[in-house]
């Protein structure tokens, strides 16, 4: 199972050895530098510093007799959001300054220069952007 709550990666990299045996004796050993990239159009892999098949790359890693993480990257992890119960209190001043009901995503999105489709997504210092710019548009907000 996943861990949803930590940072995902956005590169790994990997040593891995491969040794195959005949008859329980070893012929041969093999390392390998196997990286995959999380890119916009799905994993992309290498193996040596070349690109490769994702299937060959999870070959290898799973075929491997050791395995070490080399190096990664990882997502910034993202701030968290004001939630429900903050998003009403937001809500409530927006509709007591006189912003109309069906205008506070618009309203917020026009504060934060972006697309906003629910206020409990944003994060505490987009909730503050809103309030500051509420107090600056409206006077019964201040």
């Amino acid at each position: 199972m996943n861990d949803t709550t930590q940072p995902r990666a956005t590169f790994r990299q990997w040593e891995a050895t491969v040794t195959d045996r005949e008859c329980g004796v070893t012929v041969s050993r093999t390392v390998y530098t196997v990286t995959l990239t999380r890119t916009v159009v799905g994993l992309q892999a290498t193996v040596d510093g070349e690109a490769a098949p994702l299937a060959r790359a999870v070959g290898i890693l799973q075929a491997a007799h050791t395995v070490i993480l080399t190096a990664q990257t990882l997502e910034a992890p993202t701030p968290p959001t004001i939630g429900k119960a903050q998003a009403s209190k937001l809500h409530r001043l927006l509709a007591r300054a006189g912003v109309p009901t069906g205008e506070h995503y618009g309203f917020a999105g026009a504060a934060l220069d972006r697309a906003v489709y629910s206020l409990a997504a944003l994060t505490e210092t987009d909730a503050r952007q809103v309030w500051r710019f509420l107090q600056d548009t409206h006077a019964r907000a201040a």
